[in-house]
């Protein structure tokens, strides 16, 4: 199936998030006693929701998006290149529009993809709730409400990796290490990012570390693809 699927026709994204804010006693009565009671769920009585609110970014009702990146191979004089592009700030909704804009226009052609890891599950999941919130129209390739499966475009490196097996769970680290892809993520992990956009305001070394996990990702799918890797002296920041 994926020799049916350019690899050039595909948009690979990857998002970070935060908590709504920098704690809980931040929030609202309303929403700590919901916030409450989805911890409870999720860790259990012996951690308070003071201490699991650091787990609030990985929830789209309780946090927000701070960078959105998204990458496409290119083809030129021969070779391929990878621009990748980062929507990041302060401001959601200013991101989320851009990123918006940048997608319609790249799925406006026909046979394109987006792809991500586990993005089925967390990344397109969340970028659509966050529109919602925010008041923000979907573009069409996020509604997938009333689709065919075989209408939504929607590539899932972490699928791909399953073969059918719905309980197997592997980390795009996990991935590219047994699957000899170099990792060009050699500073912040996931958990630290709510703590570099909260105590360090260094929004910029997020979306650094975001665009690195487009490129793995994209490696990734080339791999499973059984293509050429990119040479990283072939990545641009666009």
């Amino acid at each position: 199936m994926l020799n049916h699927v350019p690899s050039e026709k595909i948009m690979y994204i990857d998002i970070e998030t935060v908590p709504q804010y920098s704690s809980f006693d931040q929030l609202d009565e309303k929403m700590q006693a919901f916030w409450e009671r989805k911890s409870s769920r999720i860790s259990g009585e012996d951690v308070s929701p003071e201490e699991d609110y650091a787990r609030a970014g990985i929830y789209s009702e309780f946090g927000k998006i701070v960078c959105i990146s998204a990458g496409i191979i290119k083809v030129e004089n021969g070779e391929r290149t990878l621009r990748v592009k980062s929507f990041y700030g302060h401001d959601e909704v200013k991101l989320l529009k851009e990123f918006s804009a940048a997608l319609i226009s790249f799925t406006s052609h026909p046979g394109t993809n987006i792809c991500g890891h586990n993005v089925k599950e967390f990344d397109f999941p969340y970028i659509a709730r966050r529109m919602i919130i925010n008041g923000l129209p979907l573009p069409d390739i996020l509604d997938v409400a009333g689709k065919k499966p075989w209408e939504v475009k929607f590539i899932d490196t972490l699928d791909l990796w399953k073969f059918g097996d719905f309980k197997h769970y592997t980390s795009l680290n996990l991935l590219t290490h047994i699957l000899g892809i170099p990792s060009p993520k050699d500073d912040i992990d996931g958990s630290q990012v709510a703590s570099v956009y909260y105590e360090e305001s260094d929004v910029e070394r997020i979306a650094k570390y975001c665009e690195k996990d487009v490129l793995a990702t994209t490696q990734l799918f080339l791999r499973l693809k059984g293509e050429p890797l990119l040479d990283p002296e072939k990545v641009f920041s666009v």
